[in-house]
């Protein structure tokens, strides 16, 4: 049953006095004639509504289902034994006897949890699941607001979902997805003989086997042969126990290689190296093809049956060769599999033809250097005997290759039943049997053959001859002669020596066939999976056409067609001894970050790698890392030099780029880990003044509602020290805190967006000054917190309420008390902004207003200009610093970082200080040379020896008349209604304070005539600010000197420090 779609859910029945969960009478198989809503009690109990479900009862979008008890039932007696009700629309028998019903489209359960009604949930796997997808359905537990809220408070919004709870695109998309992927039914899945097993071996077992393996025994005898097996294989266990590690860390999707990088590393590396491994994939088509197709060639070539020339013929066998396995492919991964075993079979056969060869000695192989199993023979191969300028590294370089291959299996981890246990279980166990099965044929061709022979049935010496010292004079045979050279046989000379000891020789050339052709079909396959996951993710966006997948098995078609094209231009070239060893490094890339993933997750020590793979160790695979880096070099020094270059490369445009995605990566983990560790260690250093730095906690509102405000305190506090965007919310209903939560991650995503190096911390206040308490108190962590209290002017305040003026001031009293600086920042056509551009629309373009159809008024238009100022280049001109009361050098150490800045490093600093009219040059010399020890360039100092001097009368006046409305004229009444008038509104002015304080007055009004008179033109002014005694200076006459002295200028801040030195000159 469901409820109609568009109503929501009523959380309590009007006027219901009800406790009990009750139900309709559903029968069974019946259809839906109801959508009665639960509402769940206080007490875990629920009541109902009636509304009616109309005919064709659309889904449901709402997160209640629709369940009645019988009337006169026990709702205990329903369901008993802990049994689940699921909502979905379906109907089930329980074992009792007693109906579950069950909602598809809400998907939550709602349970009747130990005998009880209630809906709060027991664990359940499906709870924790990210997607629809063929393993099961995706559920919703019931949400923190649905089992704590009061029922008559949330509001829903017209999906049914309580506002804010909304799914995220990225849940949407995954579950959109997954729902795809389980409506397709029929996918074929693979388990881990089939899926892993066989591709890796088919993978490792390559050409090499067959016509290399014999030379490097030959050239390295035996022992260092079984050296660089081991060597190598110590490298692919390492990477396969770690690449098991990653596997067994949660759902493996496809991806193989890429993925596992990406979800453990990030996208940096995981996006470079998904790049490099997919083509490396579609380049080691062409190579394996190109080795099949020579093959081919050399067999016409011994029969004359060549069709051109040899080089055009490998380019035409070639075609025809991936043209087929094209289509192959394209059939689906059902027919692929198909493949891979048959030639898995024929090379099993070729490799059990060799050794039944190696059994059957014939006199007519002796000539040529097989003599079957000899002691002498495995004697003398056993030490090296490079020739050729061949060295045992030279030898590891080309053999190294064969090894590789280990990830067949895990890059189609999308095609596996359970990739978890597969991979780990078909990759080291393929690399076991292909380690063991290249050291028999090692020990077997180094005991049955010898290095040189003639071929000449006539080159034989007398077995009791005296001057006997090799193997073949023992065996009856002189093949001294090939010390000169010439012989073209014997493991040296012979790369097909395989298919002479071998029972049936075209069995071996099978062989060659299967194993070129079927690491080609593993490659074909691969590369397009791979760069399909890539394309999925969109780090790179111009690629993500190739994420389309088609068919019930999502085939990558566009990528196949791809990877054929990329293949065949390489087949086409046909020289590829340039391109393989940087195949062999792209892929050692990736070993080495499998590697260094595991590593790197187990260093971070995130609660969330728990591999269930337990045969690994961080150290271990720290050691697989470097092994493979410095394979790298040892394989092709500039090789491998281009492999990192490439990846560096690759690296820095994702980071650059900065995709939308978020996958727990272990970066993520270490970050964290580093941050927790740094700040503790913070913790424990006392404060230095030459570390000292700005930390502003600045009073933004939201963070785009004062762009001016944010961008001139970004401007001084960027890479130097901490910047805190304060939002007070003042709710006069209950708080929204699922609202504001969202808005916290909203706002500092635009933050992020917008490059500016902040956080955003709301908070819910009663008002705006308790809001700011709190975040003075309370913001920061440890030493990273605020020192600086940093606000935009009050402009308008002489036109609202005196009450807010009083808030305001006793804001920067509480910034005082709790020893912060205090910057005040006055721009004459305002700071605040949102009521032309809606704060809410936080990725509006600063051009673009909420009411872009009406013209803006002329005071709008240059609120918005003057608004974006400090966001742009600040051509040449001054900073003039007003530096008149020593506050620890706050008021210096600001303008000082802000001229450092790119955009304002053409503003020089002009310092203007009080004097005395007799002591000017005095002055001046005493503060150049403080300067110099501070190590701050200025332009010019000014000493105002005029600065006492009295201000101009119609000045004075200005004032008195600006403070008129503000006066508690207590001459005018009687003491008793004055100090009662003065209790109400404690802003007034009393005569006797402003007696008190008029040359404090007359002061400010005098400075407001020299900034007018030096500083009009300036591109900033940074003025000592006044400081009011607590208790004794009235709010209103505060505020007015504020204004006097800031009033018609150049933008300009108002700095007071904490009198605390912030500036020193010692070392």
């Amino acid at each position: 049953m469901s409820s109609p779609s568009g109503q929501k859910p009523a959380l309590k029945t009007p006027g219901s006095g009800q406790t009990r969960f009750q139900v309709t009478e559903v029968t069974e198989l019946g259809p839906a004639t109801s959508g009665e809503r639960i509402a769940a009690g206080t007490d875990g109990t629920v009541g109902t509504t009636g509304s009616k479900v109309p005919a064709g009862g659309e889904e449901s979008k709402g997160r209640f289902s629709v369940v009645k008890f019988v009337e006169g039932t026990e709702a205990s007696d329903v369901a008993q034994n802990g049994d689940t009700v699921r909502s979905t629309g379906s109907h089930r028998s329980s074992a009792s006897g007693h109906t579950n019903i069950s909602d598809t489209h809400s998907n939550t359960y709602y349970l009747r949890t130990f005998g009880h009604n209630t809906i709060d949930a027991v664990p359940n796997i499906d709870f924790y699941r990210q997607t629809e997808g063929p393993l099961g359905e995706k559920l919703i537990r019931p949400s923190l607001s649905e089992l704590h809220d009061e029922l008559d408070k949330e509001p829903l919004d017209e999906d049914g979902f309580p506002i804010g709870e909304e799914s995220t695109i990225a849940e949407e998309a995954a579950a959109k997805e997954g729902t795809k992927d389980q409506a397709k039914g029929g996918t074929v899945k693979f388990g881990w003989v089939k899926g892993v097993l066989v591709r890796c071996m088919l993978n490792i077992w390559g050409v090499m086997l067959f016509i290399r393996m014999s030379w490097i025994v030959g050239q390295a005898g035996i022992g260092l042969t079984c050296v660089i097996i081991l060597m190598a294989t110590v490298v692919t266990t390492i990477t396969g126990l770690s690449t098991s590690a990653i596997a067994t860390n949660g759902f493996v999707r496809g991806g193989g290689a890429y993925y596992l990088i990406s979800r453990s590393l990030g996208p940096e590396f995981g996006g470079s190296i998904g790049l490099i491994f997919a083509f490396a994939n579609a380049v080691a088509v062409a190579m394996y093809v190109v080795g099949f197709a020579e093959t081919v060639v050399e067999m016409l070539n011994d029969v004359d049956a060549l069709m051109t020339d040899e080089l055009n013929d490998v380019r035409i066998v070639g075609t025809l060769t991936v043209i087929l396995l094209l289509g192959i492919s394209v059939a689906g991964m059902e027919w692929e599999a198909k493949a891979q075993i048959v030639l898995l079979v024929i090379l099993l056969a070729a490799i059990f033809n060799y050794f039944i060869g190696t059994v059957i000695p014939m006199e007519s192989k002796e000539p040529k250097g097989f003599f079957g199993y000899k002691a002498a023979i495995m004697m003398e191969n056993m030490s090296p005997d490079f020739r050729d300028g061949e060295t045992f590294f030279s030898m590891f370089a080309i053999f190294f290759p064969a090894a590789t291959g280990i990830l067949a299996g895990a890059n189609i981890s999308g095609d596996l039943t359970d990739p978890q246990s597969a991979i780990p279980k078909g990759t080291l166990l393929a690399i076991l049997i292909t380690g063991i099965s290249y050291v028999a044929v090692t020990v077997s061709t180094g005991s049955c053959i010898l290095r040189d022979a003639t071929g000449d049935p006539n080159d034989t010496s007398s077995v009791g001859d005296l001057n006997c010292t090799d193997a073949a004079c023992t065996l009856g045979y002189d093949f001294s002669i090939c010390k000169e050279g010439g012989c073209k046989f014997g493991l040296m000379n012979d790369f097909q020596v395989m298919s002479l000891v071998s029972a049936f020789g075209p069995l071996i050339t099978a062989g060659i066939f299967s194993a070129t052709l079927s690491s080609a079909l593993a490659s074909l396959v691969s590369a397009p999976k791979v760069f399909q996951a890539l394309c999925k993710d969109n780090i790179y966006p111009g690629l993500h056409v190739f994420a389309k997948g088609y068919g019930k098995n999502n085939e990558p078609l566009r990528g196949y067609v791809l990877t054929f094209c990329i293949g065949l231009a390489f087949i086409l070239i046909a020289e590829l001894n340039v391109i393989a060893p940087i195949i062999s490094n792209f892929f050692l890339a990736s070993y080495a970050l499998i590697n260094f993933s595991v590593f790197h997750a187990s260093l971070a020590n995130s609660p969330g790698w728990r591999p269930s793979f337990r045969y690994y160790n961080k150290w271990v695979s720290l050691a697989g890392a470097v092994l493979c880096c410095a394979v790298m070099f040892v394989v092709n020094w500039w090789a491998a030099l281009m492999t990192n270059i490439i990846v560096l490369a690759l690296y820095v445009y994702v980071s650059y780029k900065k995709p939308d995605v978020n996958w727990g990566s272990s970066t993520q983990a270490l970050i964290y880990n580093q941050a927790l560790t740094h700040s503790l260690l913070l913790t424990g250093v006392e404060d230095h003044i030459k570390n000292f730095r700005p930390q502003c906690l600045v009073m933004t509102g939201y963070p785009n509602a004062r762009p001016a405000l944010l961008h001139l305190v970004n401007a001084f506090t960027k890479d130097v020290g901490l910047m805190v965007c304060g939002h007070v919310r003042t709710a006069s209903r209950r708080p929204n805190f699922k609202e504001m939560s969202l808005d916290h991650a909203r706002y500092q995503r635009w933050l992020m967006k917008n490059r500016i190096k902040a956080f955003y911390t709301p908070v819910f206040a009663e008002d705006l000054r308790h809001g700011a308490q709190y975040l003075l108190q309370a913001t920061g962590l440890g030493r990273l917190k605020p020192n600086t209290l940093v606000m935009g002017f009050k402009n308008n305040w002489s036109d609202g309420e005196m009450k807010d003026v009083e808030m305001y001031i006793n804001i920067i009293h509480d910034a005082f008390d709790l020893q912060h600086g205090v910057v005040l920042i006055r721009l004459q056509e305002g700071l605040d902004v949102s009521h032309i551009q809606d704060p809410g629309e936080v990725f509006l373009c600063p051009c673009e207003t909420k009411s872009s159809a009406k013209p803006l008024s002329l005071t709008d238009q240059r609120l918005l200009e003057a608004s974006q100022q400090f966001k742009k280049k600040q051509g040449k001109g001054t900073v003039d610093v007003w530096w008149l009361f020593d506050d620890g050098g706050l008021a210096l150490l600001i303008p000082y970082l802000l001229t450092n800045k790119k955009k304002w490093k053409d503003c020089k600093i002009r310092l203007f200080v009080g004097g005395k009219i007799n002591r000017i040059d005095h002055d001046r010399r005493a503060m150049a040379a403080l300067l110099s020890k501070f190590r701050i360039d200025f332009s010019a100092i000014y000493v105002l020896g005029d600065i006492n001097t009295k201000p101009k009368k119609h000045n004075v006046l200005s004032f008195e008349e600006m403070i008129e409305p503000y006066k508690l004229k207590e001459d005018d009444m009687e003491q008793e209604a004055a100090e009662k008038l003065k209790a109400e509104e404690p802003w007034r002015i009393s005569d006797n304070e402003l007696e008190l304080y008029k040359a404090k007055t007359n002061r400010q009004i005098r400075l407001n005539e020299l900034l007018k008179e030096h500083s009009n033109s300036a591109k900033l002014i940074v003025m000592s600010m006044p400081l009011a005694r607590k208790g004794a200076v009235s709010s209103a006459l505060y505020m007015s000197w504020l204004e006097t002295l800031s009033k018609d200028l150049p933008p300009i801040l108002l700095v007071r420090g904490n009198q605390q030195s912030v500036l020193t000159f010692y070392s």
